[in-house]
């Protein structure tokens, strides 16, 4: 076996921690969406299991994390961009951490605030929009191994999903105050 042999299988195995990483990350996306609904319907015990369902998810990308690590540290000089991988595997991780936080800042709004300013629907329709990010962030890992010009172009669109979101959390963000 030569050598760029090697890099491409040190590749391709990185590449599917990453999307095993990313496919975490979206379920948890997938379960903070649920969190407004149940917020409103004061549904104590499905606020408290969706907290501890997104916490678990979290401390599952951090093992993917340090995995991934260990595998670029353990072939070095093998993969071209080792620091683009990891980059990306830190990069996920801290997503992981952001929807954590956004997870227990929400839980501890009071619905009276929500309903009041009407935010309940903003904030949903927000959490969608990050649902759809990370969905797209999903796409752009599944096709780095097969259409690297396909993952470019779904960048792109998530940078479009990205310039919404800061839109529509300014909005929200003026409405609160």
């Amino acid at each position: 076996m030569y050598s760029g042999e090697l890099e491409v299988q040190a590749k391709r195995k990185a590449i599917a921690v990453l999307q095993d990483e990313i496919n975490r990350i979206l379920n948890a996306a997938r379960e903070l969406a649920t969190l407004p609904d149940l917020m409103m319907k004061k549904d104590k015990t499905g606020i408290k299991n969706s907290l501890e369902q997104i916490s678990t998810i979290e401390e599952e990308v951090e093992n993917l994390r340090r995995k991934i690590t260990r595998e670029v540290a353990d072939v070095g000089g093998l993969i071209m961009n080792r620091e683009n991988l990891l980059n990306t595997a830190y990069t996920m991780d801290e997503i992981a951490g952001y929807i954590t936080g956004i997870a227990f800042k929400l839980s501890n709004i009071k619905i009276a605030t929500l309903k009041s300013a009407k935010l309940d629907e903003d904030i949903t329709k927000l959490i969608e929009l990050v649902v759809d990010e990370v969905y797209k962030l999903n796409e752009i890992i599944r096709s780095l191994n097969a259409n690297t010009a396909n993952a470019i172009e779904l960048a792109q669109e998530t940078q479009k999903i990205e310039r919404e979101i800061d839109i529509k959390y300014r909005q929200a963000t003026i409405k609160l105050l």
